[in-house]
Order: C-alpha cells, then sequence, then structure tokens
C-alpha cells in the first residue's frame, strides 16, 4: 500500500520541481524529503523520478501516480467531511484566507454571522495575495479562502482544489479629476502617456495591469509600486499617476480622483481543497460568504 504522505510530497515535487522547493513548504530537510520520495520509489516498484539537472523531472508514471494522488487526496477530504457531519456540531478552528479589500468588505458580515450562528468555531483570518492560496489550501494553511482573477487574465482551474463562484465586479480606471488628457473612447489608449502606479511585481494586480496596457497597444511607464488600494488612490488623488482599481476596493475614494469604468471584471471564487465542499464548517463558511456578497455587488456610478 502506497503511503499518502508519501503521496503528497510526489504531487508537491511534480509542482514545485525540486527537493529544495518541497522541504520548504513541508518544513522538512532537503534529505528527509530526498529519503521519502526514494521509498515511495521503492513501493511503487517503478522508476518515478528522473534528475533534469538541478530539477527533479517526473516519469509519465510519476506524472501518472500525481494524477491518481488527487484523486486519493480528495476522497480522503471528502471522508473526513463524512465524518465530521456525522459528529453534529460545528466547532474547531477554520481558517480562512482572503486578499486585502475582501478583507475589509466581505469578510467582516461573514464572520459577524459565524459567529452568532457557529459560536463554537474557532476562526482565523489570514490577508495574502491571491496567487499564494492555491498552495496555502494545498498545503492545509487555510481550510477556505477567496481568490481571484481577471477575465483578460484568466487562471487554470488548481487541480487539487474546488470553488464556487461569489463575485463579478467592475475594474475602474483611477485618474486625477483635473487630469489634462481625455477618457473618451478607450480610457486606457487616453492614458498611454501618463505615470502608473501598480502593484508589486509578482502579484495578481501587476500583473493584470501590464496585460490591459498591453492588450491597448502600449507598456505603462511606472512610476510607484503600492498593494493597498486605498495608497494608489491617495497617490492618485495627489497626481502622482493613474491606476486601475476593481470595484470591491473603490469604498469612498478621495476627492480629486475621477473613476472610469473599463471592459475588464474582477472575478472572485470561494475555494476550498478538492472534496471538502461538505464539510460543516467550510459549508458554513461558504453560506456566510455567499450571504455577505449581495451588498457589494450593486454597481456604482462613479464616472
Amino acid at each position: 500500500m502506497l503511503d499518502v504522505r508519501r503521496l503528497r510530497l510526489l504531487r508537491d515535487l511534480a509542482r514545485l520541481g525540486t527537493i529544495a522547493a518541497v522541504a520548504e513548504a513541508h518544513t522538512y530537510t532537503p534529505s528527509a524529503v530526498s529519503q521519502q520520495l526514494a521509498a515511495l520509489q521503492r513501493e511503487a516498484g517503478v522508476t518515478l523520478m528522473e534528475r533534469a539537472g538541478r530539477r527533479v523531472a517526473l516519469t509519465p508514471t510519476g506524472l501518472a501516480l500525481v494524477r491518481h494522488t488527487e484523486v486519493v487526496l480528495a476522497a480522503l477530504e471528502a471522508a473526513d467531511a463524512t465524518l465530521a457531519a456525522a459528529r453534529g456540531g460545528l466547532s474547531g478552528t477554520v481558517r480562512i484566507g482572503a486578499f486585502p479589500s475582501a478583507v475589509r468588505t466581505l469578510l467582516p458580515a461573514a464572520l459577524v454571522a459565524l459567529a452568532r450562528d457557529h459560536p463554537a468555531l474557532d476562526l482565523m483570518v489570514t490577508e495574502l495575495d491571491p496567487v499564494d492560496v492555491p498552495a496555502a489550501l494545498r498545503d492545509r494553511r487555510l481550510d477556505v479562502a477567496l481568490l481571484h482573477d481577471y477575465d483578460i487574465v484568466p487562471t487554470d482551474p488548481d487541480p487539487a482544489l474546488d470553488s464556487i463562484p461569489l463575485l463579478d465586479e467592475t475594474v475602474f480606471l483611477a485618474v486625477p479629476a483635473e487630469a489634462e488628457f481625455g477618457v473618451a473612447g478607450d480610457p486606457l489608449a487616453a492614458v498611454r502617456a501618463a505615470d502608473w502606479i501598480v502593484g508589486s511585481p509578482g502579484t495578481l494586480c501587476h500583473s493584470v495591469t501590464l496585460h490591459a496596457c498591453q492588450l491597448a497597444g502600449f507598456s505603462p511607464a511606472v512610476r510607484h509600486h503600492a498593494d493597498d488600494f486605498t495608497a494608489a488612490l491617495a497617490l492618485v488623488a495627489a497626481g502622482q499617476g493613474v491606476a486601475l482599481v476593481p470595484q470591491l476596493a473603490v469604498g469612498q475614494p478621495p476627492s480629486g480622483v475621477r473613476l472610469v469604468p473599463l471592459d475588464v471584471r474582477r472575478r472572485t471564487r470561494v475555494a476550498y481543497r478538492k472534496g471538502a465542499g461538505d464539510h460543516p464548517a467550510v459549508a458554513a463558511c461558504v453560506a456566510a460568504l455567499r450571504a455577505a456578497a449581495p451588498d457589494h455587488l450593486d454597481e456604482q456610478e462613479l464616472s
């Protein structure tokens, strides 16, 4: 019988590519990971991995085993959900991850509802960028999380996760109210010569801004990096440039900012490990988040 813990290491090796990265993800030593993977290969009786320079590549059989591993892990999650439902009552720790604008807007109402309806749940919130959510869920550092993508920069489904749609919102171009450039026609093309305020490299917000500008036929002149949309709007109000801001993050924009709706959508989903959707605590979190979302669905007339 193959060891599930070792299968999980093989799955992560397929995703991360190096023994060192797998060791860091699991807080093991590289030698411990190598020993466990070698033991798995002996159990399997076939070659699962091959050296490819400084990385380790999985053989076709190894990749096939990873696909089976996803099914096995999902079945174990489903079994745990069945047992939790049979025990009755909702208790224990639930770790919820969300991006900053959701922490400020969607989560408070959901947390209040969960605390009221399920007082035995111990709720823990972690703020993180959506690009970090899948790994945190896979590694069991989170149980439920909000992640998003943009219609112009869609992300591929993660085979280890399930998710349901939660929110679909407009993305705005934020410009100084007294800016000399106009925004008639294609708003992005009209600000091609402007300075830009974008997220830090490596974040989804950074990627979507660059991609939106490229679709409009230019590369933005980045002057400032700001990962907090409130800070970005303050910089726009100070005449420091223009920025893309999703509806959920707009709030009450400072005076001196004009918001122009774009034909770009940000799409938020509630995600959890595949097979965990029927876990009572996960289902309660999903229900609370879905109940909180309608308050933020109405389009704001901001232009």
